[in-house]
């Protein structure tokens, strides 16, 4: 099948997914990455997407002022960033923008946004990286744009540097392990005792396989190797050389291997104080706080700085160390096991909290937002990750007469689409 030839096209906006738009002859939108607004280019006509067509850029006629040398030599090929081509400042003013929108979808066109708290490039201290053995050599790296293969990297700019160095020691590792077939994959937390390692396989660790995970803990500082099977969700320490711990508002967690970190230290430090920021004034000393989908207590620790908090989570591993953590820091923080997609909060449990903190899974809070709607609390706070999931919860609230205080955009995946915030809703001022 030929090619079609390129075509010239003017940028006039970015899309939700990074894409720079133009008008097609038709009028329909042509999506085509790596251009921004302003520019003029040549594209080809690659396929349909939603409801206009998908291009791929060819040529670059005319460069936007905005547009930079990407840091990275793997950008462009690379799924993990998708903007690096675009200055800060106008990048930023994008990820603000996109973040308005979603609230004037949700009711709230003059909602007052603050500036976007943006992240340094080297401080990603999380990272899920795919492995595919190819003739017999272990490739690691984030996705392929698009694609399913895995680019093999040598270095990254939004990663910790403690977490790169772990790259080419980690593939001569899984040269040699006889329990990775085909395809793996790598989750490296960066925790304060040091990184913590999870290898989901594609076969089971030998006693051979079980020793060189052990010298290899010991050979480059990881308190801990867990393993588990690719597809499952179980996972076994095979390599423990040290206690593994972070602190959470100050208190020390023990996670579970893999678990969900908030991406960098400086984004976590921006939500906590958003979310501080955004609770009511006076609280009384008897005053209650629900942290729902409260993880590890990444919230739930710094919120018990000004209340005593109920933090409710439905994951097992997450909540069991949520609550010896809790425990063992005092006991202002009570820890318990709820799905709160299957059982949500009712109206009068909620009523019983002066403040709502949540901070769903991207899919969002759509089991729980009717109930949060209706209730009587002063404040709601409201962590994002996905703007669209925001927008339709966010309408509930609006519909109810909830007013927007203040949002506040997070971008913790420096170069990406993705888009964190933190929505303060409240009755009355």
């Amino acid at each position: 099948m030929s090619l079609q030839a390129p075509l010239e096209f003017e940028i006039t906006r970015l899309g939700a997914a990074g894409d720079g738009v133009a008008a097609g002859a038709d009028g329909r939108p042509v999506f085509i990455p790596f251009a921004l607004p302003g520019e003029r280019v040549q594209a080809r006509i690659t396929g349909k997407l939603g409801d206009g067509q998908a291009a791929e850029l060819t040529g670059l006629l005319q460069a936007a002022p905005e547009r930079v040398a990407p840091p990275c030599p793997f950008f462009g090929r690379c799924g993990g960033c998708a903007m690096q081509h675009m200055a800060i400042p106008p990048y930023a003013a994008w990820k603000r923008a996109r973040l308005q929108e979603a609230l004037s979808r949700a009711g709230y066109p003059d909602a007052t946004v603050a500036e976007p708290e943006v992240t340094p490039p080297a401080t990603r201290r999380r990272a899920d990286l795919g492995v595919r053995r190819v003739d017999g050599v272990p490739v690691l790296g984030f996705h392929g744009r698009g694609s399913g293969a895995v680019v093999d990297l040598t270095t990254c700019v939004v990663l910790d540097p403690a977490l790169v160095a772990l790259f080419e020691p980690l593939k001569k590792l899984l040269r040699g392990l006889a329990c990775f077939r085909r395809e793996a994959s790598v989750v490296l937390n960066l925790l304060d005792t040091g990184p913590d390692l999870l290898l989901r396989l594609d076969g089971e660790p030998s006693t051979a396989d079980r020793s060189l995970m052990a010298d290899f803990a010991r050979a480059h500082g990881l308190p801990r190797i867990a393993c588990a099977p690719l597809k499952g969700m179980v996972s076994e320490n095979v390599a423990q050389i040290g206690p593994v711990s972070i602190a959470l508002g100050g208190v020390p967690v023990a996670p579970e291997p893999g678990a969900f970190l908030q991406a960098t230290p400086q984004g976590e430090a921006a939500i906590v104080a958003a979310v501080l920021a955004g609770l009511p004034a006076k609280l009384t000393a008897k005053a209650r706080i629900a942290d729902l989908y409260a993880g590890l207590g990444t919230l739930s620790f710094p919120l018990s700085t000004r209340a005593r908090v109920a933090a409710f989570e439905s994951a097992t591993e997450a909540v069991s160390a949520l609550d010896v953590a809790a425990r063992k820091s005092g006991g202002r923080v009570i820890a318990t096991r709820r799905d709160l997609s299957r059982q949500p909060l009712t109206v009068k449990e909620l009523d019983a909290f002066a403040a709502v903190v949540l901070d769903p899974p991207y899919a969002g809070a759509a089991d729980q937002m009717p109930a949060l709607a209706r209730s009587a609390v002063q404040r709601i706070i409201y962590v994002s990750c996905n703007p669209v999931a925001l927008a339709r919860d966010a309408r509930l609230l609006q519909a109810a007469g909830w007013q927007l205080q203040v949002a506040t955009p997070v971008d913790q995946f420096l170069w990406s689409t993705q888009l964190e915030a933190v929505a303060v809703f409240s009755r009355g001022k």
